[in-house]
């Protein structure tokens, strides 16, 4: 990490740091007063979102289904496969609050941060003892992307949307797929829920 200079903050981030288990004693050797912001969404959505991303890479890739699943008749969730373990979010915890207490991780909500950035956004404000700068109005929806799209400054020119890789539509998963997933994430999110103190209310 650089050296940040008295009044500066030094951010960095890579998605791959809260699932892997040698990350935070790493982190914590270098920083034991470092603050964590972790955004989480809905596992069932983000494992779909995974697959998406995974088919645009691969065309040749297996179906939804029988990735997600070892037996797709009985139901038998493959929680070998990335797209599914990564949703336990629980487990992953576990390992950081060996190093860090909770007043240090702040969980962000994905879902929030699309019905409400500048919501969620004060909430990492307040977390990291800035002033409230970002409000509803560096923000406007792209309806074509389905995601808020960032104004540098008030009344600045062009906005800064996400890339091209996010926004993809989904391909059609079926009911009874989304729900057997969602039974196998019940008891994982209760505990998380717990672990946290913060409902998402993921179905």
């Amino acid at each position: 990490m650089p050296t940040s200079l008295e009044g500066q903050i030094t951010m960095e981030k890579t998605p791959s740091y809260f699932i892997t288990k040698e990350v935070p004693p790493r982190i914590h050797s270098m920083s034991p007063s470092v603050r964590l912001l972790v955004v989480v969404r809905d596992p069932v959505t983000r494992a779909i979102s995974d697959y998406t991303q995974s088919t645009s890479k691969r065309k040749d890739t297996p179906s939804f289904e029988d990735m997600a699943f070892l037996n797709v008749t009985t139901g038998l969730v493959d929680t070998s496969w990335s797209a599914i373990r990564i949703g336990v979010y629980a487990r992953f915890l576990e390992w950081w609050t060996r190093y860090f207490s909770l007043d240090r991780i702040l969980f962000i909500s994905g879902e929030n941060l699309i019905r409400d950035p500048a919501g969620e956004m004060g909430r990492v404000q307040d977390f990291l003892d800035l002033k409230q700068v970002i409000s509803d109005k560096h923000f406007y929806f792209n309806e074509t992307k389905g995601f808020p799209c960032l104004k540098k400054s008030e009344g600045s020119g062009n906005p800064h949307c996400l890339g091209k890789t996010k926004g993809r539509a989904h391909p059609d998963i079926s009911l009874s797929t989304i729900q057997r997933l969602r039974d196998f994430y019940r008891p994982f999110n209760m505990k998380f829920y717990q672990m946290v103190g913060r409902n998402f209310g993921w179905p």
